[in-house]
């Protein structure tokens, strides 16, 4: 069993904006697994299963909102007899630049609240994630970049990015860390290196 949560926050008022990337990405799975989402109110997340290889993959759309994803994410992945190895975690990174992936086995959140939220309900942040480039804007606040709508280059970018970051979830749950950090920390928007998933 793996689960891949995307963190983000519920609502339309959310939608294309930067801080709901990891929705994005899951949704693009979902997608490509012909999964559909099912309201689980018990754990306060949209969940769907899909079979990868033979293995079940159940993907995660916490609606806690940001700060309180992991309620949603820790009892799901208890429930399902899951550990934080099962886990991968989808979220954007406003200290990357635009369109770069780093894939990492765990470490700090790095003021990510979605994250700190995680590693508190787990214990540990000794779990995958994918931590998705949005880079920063000259002006403005930060909660206002996160939460504010793309522009419109970013938007006719944005589908590649997910698209890449969604080949790397995939080989996260195929060939493991190791490969996928190989593969997919060298991608950019510019020189797209790795080569897609296969499913």
């Amino acid at each position: 069993m793996k689960l891949i949560a995307g963190l983000g926050n519920p609502g339309r008022e959310y939608e294309n904006t930067p801080h709901n990337i990891g929705f994005d990405v899951v949704d693009a799975l979902a997608s490509r697994l012909s999964a559909d989402w099912r309201n689980s109110s018990r754990f306060h997340a949209l969940t769907t299963k899909a079979e990868v290889n033979g293995e079940t993959v159940w993907l995660v759309k916490p609606l806690t909102y940001m700060n309180l994803s992991g309620n949603a994410i820790a009892p799901l992945l208890h429930y399902y007899q899951g550990t934080p190895d099962d886990l991968i975690t989808v979220e954007d990174d406003c200290d990357l630049p635009f369109g770069k992936l780093r894939v990492r086995g765990g470490g700090s959140s790095g003021g990510h609240h979605g994250l700190d939220s995680v590693i508190a309900q787990l214990g540990t942040d000794r779990f995958a994630r994918v931590r998705v480039g949005m880079g920063r804007t000259g002006e403005g606040s930060l909660i206002g970049h996160v939460l504010g709508r793309y522009d419109a280059e970013r938007l006719a970018q944005v589908g590649t990015v997910v698209k890449a970051a969604a080949d790397a979830v995939l080989c996260w749950t195929e060939n493991g860390l190791n490969e996928t950090m190989n593969r997919f920390n060298s991608w950019t928007l510019e020189t797209p290196a790795a080569a897609p998933a296969a499913v």
